[in-house]
């Protein structure tokens, strides 16, 4: 029963992380081809700086989708602990999109500083990335709203990508009208090497973010603190303390596993039972999280967080 409750948790959490996946690249899919149209048509490098951008976040997102779609395949005999890194991979592969159309831009933007020989038509930039930005914040909202309720790192990683997309285009549109006011194009490639300072930024945080977790680093610490608390809520005469307590994440799954301490002479059925209730008050708080605990008989081997104040009340 308690395994059904885990596989509609996470069948819910893959739906919903596929639909948000789906919904980005078919956004970013359309925009990419305006802003290419539109970066032509009026000679901005800017834009088309946002362009090349778009067709990274297209790529990204295809990334996230088929990451999604392949982390969300249960265990097998190859893979007995999941799918889930396969968002972390795709998260750092993001990550290097990111940073290469970075490079990309400043290139071009230095190209255009040293020479300083074009012309811009500001007008169909305005119009264009004034509608992409509305459309962006729309689905960044809810793309992030997904990655909250799925905790899915490829998603949450695509959501950060997304918001660059709003900061970049708001950055095009304030520097085409400066262009249009002063008459000076210059505006424009110092816009795109502002945005290629906030593109790298971007990858740094979600390639540090997607290495953490291939890295097997334990869960957050306000996560670790609600174990802990469930622990403590279930201490009776029967659990003397436990140690040895290990967490990580792999894409949107938890591993949780413990060694638990308890009273030698109590049955294995009852300490079973008891184990049973204590993963289940565990996944109440953290859902879909995979608990392991190994029973330990209170032999004085092992010391754990309790030790201390079980000595001061006078234990054994």
């Amino acid at each position: 029963m308690a395994n059904s409750r885990i596989d509609r948790v996470l069948g819910f959490r893959t739906d919903l992380a596929s639909r948000a996946a789906a919904l980005s690249f078919t956004s970013n899919l359309t925009l990419m081809v305006v802003k290419f149209v539109v970066g032509i048509m009026s000679g901005s490098i800017a834009v088309l700086s946002d362009a090349v951008d778009s067709a990274q976040d297209v790529i990204a997102s295809l990334f996230a989708f088929v990451s999604i779609q392949f982390a969300g395949q249960p265990a097998d005999e190859e893979h007995p602990y999941g799918h889930g890194k396969a968002e972390s991979l795709a998260a750092a592969g993001q990550a290097l999109l990111i940073a290469g159309g970075a490079g990309y831009i400043v290139a071009r933007a230095v190209g255009r500083l040293i020479h300083h020989d074009f012309q811009i038509d500001t007008t169909p930039g305005l119009i264009a990335l004034g509608a992409t930005a509305a459309v962006n914040v729309g689905v960044v909202l809810y793309v992030g709203r997904a990655a909250r309720l799925t905790g899915s790192v490829a998603l949450r990683a695509d959501t950060r990508h997304l918001w660059t997309n709003v900061v970049q285009a708001i950055g095009v549109v304030i520097a085409l009208a400066l262009v249009a006011i002063t008459g000076d194009s210059i505006f424009d490639p110092i816009m795109a090497l502002a945005l290629a300072v906030y593109l790298t930024w971007t990858a740094a945080q979600i390639f540090l973010t997607a290495l953490s977790e291939i890295m097997d680093v334990r869960l957050p610490h306000h996560e670790q603190e609600l174990i802990e608390a469930c622990l403590r809520e279930h201490r009776s005469v029967g659990v003397r303390g436990y140690h040895h307590l290990r967490t990580r994440k792999a894409g949107r799954q938890r591993y949780i596993d413990l060694h638990l301490i308890v009273d030698p002479d109590q049955t294995v059925e009852t300490a079973h039972t008891f184990c049973d209730e204590l993963e289940e008050a565990i996944r109440a708080r953290l859902p879909g999280a995979v608990v392991t605990i190994h029973l330990e008989p209170d032999d004085g081997r092992y010391r754990g967080p309790w030790h201390e104040e079980r000595m001061e009340m006078g234990g054994g």
